[in-house]
């Protein structure tokens, strides 16, 4: 089961099935799995070019200047996500308007499709270190990396420690100092934001998903889900499947 749970949730971070990748759907998943810091996601997804998007309507009959017109589309909405997210305006906008400037001076469509990911990955970066602007020390840093690249295990204060190295009393203190959460409490909540974007933009049922994020069984996946959203899975599901944030 912890194979089949593995690969469940690598399947969800590496998406590759087209249901993901419709016309509709940048709105829906691209600009959130940026604005939730999700770098290795973010790199499966930008494995598409943008010259090879479907659904790409005509803004000029120039190829290239179309494509930079929908290069500066994906820069204004990227900027807006990651400003929700917790982006200081001043840094998402001025990020948004140095990318916009390097697409401007592409000579050719493929530098412009090139560039797209550099800045897609540079804002997934930024958002993901903004999760960790309050950690000063190395182990906690690389604890929060672990936990995240392994939200599919059973992860505990003793699994952490060894990962890290340190005596696990030691890590339990000092990752609540730098974080202002217990290890359990940490690890509950990026479960459950794992949770709610796979109600919001996958196909699996509230039970695979409590199985794919290695919660001991649905009741309590529930339970932990209404304790923490208001709500319970299906109704999530049914308030926020497949919706934008733009506009809200």
């Amino acid at each position: 089961m912890n194979i089949d749970r593995e690969l469940f949730y690598k399947e969800f971070v590496r998406r590759e099935s087209n249901t993901f990748r419709a016309p509709y759907d940048p709105e829906l998943e691209f600009y959130s799995v940026i604005k939730s810091g999700n770098v290795a996601k973010t790199r499966e997804l930008c494995k598409e070019s943008l010259l090879d998007k479907p659904g790409l309507g005509t803004l000029s009959e120039d190829y290239l200047q179309n494509i930079k017109y929908h290069f500066v589309i994906t820069a204004a909405l990227v900027a807006r996500y990651c400003i929700e997210g917790g982006m200081e305006l001043s840094v998402s906008y001025g990020l948004s308007d140095f990318y916009i400037q390097k697409a401007d001076k592409c000579k050719t469509p493929q530098e412009v499709a090139d560039l797209h990911p550099v800045m897609c990955l540079d804002y997934a970066r930024r958002m993901r270190n903004l999760r960790k602007k309050k950690v000063c020390s190395r182990h906690v840093a690389n604890c929060i990396d672990y936990i995240y690249d392994h939200l599919h295990t059973r992860i505990t204060a003793a699994s952490l420690a060894k990962f890290a190295g340190l005596n696990p009393s030691y890590l339990s203190r000092l990752f609540k100092n730098e974080t202002g959460y217990t290890i359990s409490e940490y690890i509950q909540a990026r479960k459950i934001d794992t949770a709610k974007n796979m109600l919001a933009y996958s196909d699996h049922s509230p039970s695979q998903i409590a199985s794919i994020l290695s919660f001991p069984s649905q009741s309590y996946f529930t339970e932990v889900f209404r304790n923490r959203t208001g709500m319970t899975p299906l109704r999530y599901r049914m308030q926020y499947f497949r919706k934008t944030e733009i506009g809200k």
